[in-house]
């Protein structure tokens, strides 16, 4: 048998790829992978979500020790951050999880390729390794999971000295002594977070009127006057004219879209977070004819085909949430799919965190699409400064939402605001999942005292029988 005959080659080994690969060597066929970078994990692992999350636990944990500890009864003395040895862990928890995924192609028989790739048909695909050489592989099937990059604002070159993008701003030697962030989104939030607690000065700004515009508004204006607090400024209805590198740092001018005012601002570095785009620069796909979108994402039917048979696309490549745990659901469905199962994907129960503190986690439709869809609902809402463990633990900040359908009371969106908010949004989408109603969620008995029984007095205040409040 040819030795690069294969029954799906899987192009990516981010969260989407690499998952795909292993579910399809499960359902037992020959898989081989392909990543430019050397080691598998993809942009989440190595340069995006891993990173930030180990920097962002780091932070919080000093700034923990340094404002709450003492009231406490916890003391001591000369506290300080050390940025070097925060980085040392940062990237032994990469390296750690990158092994492990390495572990797990080896476990499941996959074999792993470096290098660029260039479809030459719906069944070949050539694989420029990093010495040069050329190899073709070919496959009954190709799954496209390249992912995303950041996507770049006109008159702005990022360095990675002075102009940063995510990778270069989760790679600092020095906590600079100002940050300037283009864009309000996730990505611009989590690293000025990081930041901020060792001391640098952060200004957002943000083209729109508020920060993370997907976001339940009120969960967002929560968070915007958490993050204000905390000493993080912001500019909405704002945009960037131009940028100008120098010496000694950037000079960002600005033009205010509320007051029409110009206005220029200094700061030692910048940080580009103004999205992130499909890539999908240099398959091939044109030549092959794969239909994409006017923004670039590849059109997939149901199943994760393109209109070229035998070719596959999910996660970031081709639309939607560009969230990890998205693409992860979308390569098992896609593989599947090609072995005959009826996966389902469920786009209306896929949660969505910010890291930042406050952590905001949240699942299903916002009160503003379902007001602007004329979805009649009823709104139950409970605050943690009435949950006995949240006053325990002396993490009293936030809420949690809950957006029930006026009629049936079936449970249509979940809004959290609290430090556990991503860990407690789970028993949020198994809700949305199951068609669960608030009243379902209201008589389900939840450990005391624990954070999630928010979650039970929430259900509760959808009918008014809020016990705590």
């Amino acid at each position: 048998m040819n030795n690069n005959y294969f029954d799906l080659i899987v192009i990516g080994a981010g969260p989407g790829g690499y998952v795909a690969a292993i579910r399809a060597s499960q359902l037992g066929m020959k898989v081989a992978c392909i990543d430019k970078r050397g080691v598998p994990g993809g942009t989440c692992l190595n340069i995006g979500c891993i990173p930030s999350k180990a920097l962002l636990h780091s932070t919080h944990q000093f700034v923990e020790a340094r404002d709450n500890f003492p009231q406490q009864g916890i003391l001591f003395d000369h506290l300080r951050a050390d940025l070097p040895l925060m980085m040392q862990q940062k990237e032994k928890v990469v390296q750690g999880l990158v092994r492990g995924v390495a572990h797990l192609f080896n476990k499941n028989k996959i074999e792993f390729f470096s290098g660029e790739v260039s479809l030459h048909s719906s069944h070949e695909a050539q694989v420029t390794l990093a010495t040069g050489e050329l190899m073709l592989l070919e496959a009954q099937k190709i799954l496209i999971a390249t992912g995303s990059i950041p996507t770049t604002v006109p008159g702005v070159v990022v360095d990675e000295q002075k102009i940063l993008s995510s990778t270069g701003a989760l790679s600092l030697k020095n906590v600079p002594d100002s940050m300037i962030i283009i864009g309000g989104g996730y990505i611009g939030l989590e690293i000025g977070s990081i930041w901020q607690r060792l001391g640098c000065a952060v200004t957002v700004i943000e083209y729109l009127d508020r920060i993370v515009p997907s976001m339940d508004q009120e969960a967002g204006a929560h968070l915007k006057k958490s993050l204000e607090k905390q000493g993080i400024k912001f500019k909405l209805e704002t945009e960037v004219t131009s940028v100008n590198s120098r010496a000694d740092g950037v000079e960002v001018h600005i033009n205010s879209r509320s007051n029409a005012q110009n206005e220029i601002l200094e700061s030692e570095v910048l940080l580009v977070a103004a999205g992130r785009k499909p890539f999908i620069q240099g398959l091939g796909l044109e030549r092959l004819g794969v239909k994409t979108t006017e923004r670039g994402f590849i059109s997939v039917n149901r199943y994760f085909e393109t209109n070229i048979p035998g070719i596959y696309a999910i996660g970031d490549v081709i639309g939607g949430a560009m969230l990890a745990h998205k693409a992860e659901e979308e390569g098992i469905a896609a593989v599947e799919s090609m072995h005959g199962q009826k996966p389902q994907m469920n786009y209306k129960a896929i949660p969505a965190v910010i890291y930042t503190s406050p952590e905001v986690a949240s699942v299903g439709k916002t009160e503003q699409e379902l007001k602007e869809t004329k979805v009649p609902f009823k709104i139950g809402k409970f605050p943690f400064q009435a949950n006995s463990r949240a006053r325990t633990n002396d993490d009293t900040e936030g809420f949690v939402k809950i957006l029930a359908h006026e009629n049936t009371d079936e449970v249509l969106g979940v809004h959290i605001v609290h430090s556990e908010a991503g860990t407690m949004i789970a028993e949020a989408v198994i809700a949305l999942e199951y068609k669960a109603s608030s009243e379902d969620i209201a008589r389900i008995c939840h450990a005391h005292p624990t954070v999630s029984e928010a979650i039970k007095e929430a259900a509760l205040s959808v009918q008014g029988h809020a016990i705590h409040i």
